[in-house]
């Protein structure tokens, strides 16, 4: 079955009503006191039609933090400005590990992974903050422009609480350092990374500023950003990396691009028609939203719209 673009709000309402009466919703992350007073039953869920049309359900206008769902806007901002160079300072393959991983740094000489594991996006901040001078700021720039809502701004209370737990993402940036794959001095480069990912906005903001993946490089005023291929190239990472050491089984779920963070938010791409975005703070093991996924994994069940 292949749903038309009119029905994805009954969809979205009966995923809604599903998800509440789910009884087990997972726990916030408690490492930054501003996540953990979050309500693990909140829930929200946004689709978002290239022409710029969007459907939500529940807590779908509440701002909450972005987190690792950054990552995707600042590996496509410096692709665009760099290219198929930057793919000799960070992989494309899964970890395997924790996000915040020390262990392959080192046997792999101070290459990460991939850019969504937190040395990978650490990598990637830094290149763009190269280039631009103002890695964060870009980023804003990008997210208020893509998503029409000139009100999105930074958390300095997260990003305060991210620098005060910050130690195991200094040790990351130093080492890759220690190999030359740091560019600019790790204080600056943690600041700018604790304000990447404080960035809150709500899942109407996050499906909105991701449609430019959904139609393959282009942006909402019709200029291009990514090549097609290099829009290809960011969505095959978010299928194959983009939900930490558990994508394999968010792929085998959902069958679609998508990026997590541990604010609870998910984003998800079908490329050429739309893009989701779907919020709620509980988190399994692994980071990941029990509830989001649950949710995503419904949409592309009950729609039929996969990559596969």
């Amino acid at each position: 079955m292949t749903i038309m673009s009119s029905q994805f709000q009954p969809v979205l309402d009966r995923i809604a009503s599903e998800i509440a009466g789910t009884p087990a919703r997972g726990r916030p992350a408690d490492y930054i006191p501003a996540l953990a007073s979050r309500d693990p039953r909140s829930f929200g869920m946004a689709v978002a039609e290239l022409d710029g049309t969007v459907y939500g359900v529940g807590d779908w206008r509440e701002p909450f933090s972005t987190q690792s769902i950054t990552k995707v806007f600042t590996l496509a901002l410096d692709l665009a400005r760099e290219g198929d160079e930057l793919w000799e300072h960070v992989g494309r393959e899964p970890s395997g590990n924790p996000f915040n991983s020390l262990v392959q740094l080192e046997y792999e000489n101070g290459i990460p992974r991939n850019p969504f594991i937190n040395a990978g996006a650490l990598v990637v901040t830094d290149r763009l903050h190269t280039r631009t001078g103002d890695a964060a700021g870009e980023l804003l720039r990008f997210l208020r422009a893509e998503s029409g809502n000139p009100e999105l701004s930074f958390d300095a209370e997260v990003a305060a609480s991210e620098a005060g737990h910050g130690d195991r993402n200094a040790a990351l940036a130093y080492f890759m350092a220690s190999y030359g794959n740091i560019g600019n001095p790790v204080p600056e480069l943690l600041d700018q990374y604790f304000r990447q990912c404080s960035v809150t906005a709500s899942c109407a903001d996050l499906a909105l500023a991701t449609t430019f993946l959904a139609r393959h490089g282009v942006r909402a005023d019709g200029t291009r950003l990514l090549s097609r291929s290099q829009a290809k190239q960011v969505n095959a990472v978010m299928l194959t990396c983009g939900t930490y050491d558990a994508a394999g089984e968010f792929a085998y779920r959902v069958g679609l691009p998508g990026k997590s963070g541990v604010g609870g938010g998910v984003i998800a791409v079908v490329p050429g028609r739309c893009t989701l975005c779907v919020w709620s703070p509980g988190l399994d093991e692994r980071g990941n939203s029990v509830a989001g996924v649950a949710a995503l994994d419904r949409f592309t069940t009950l729609t039929g719209v996969s990559v596969f």
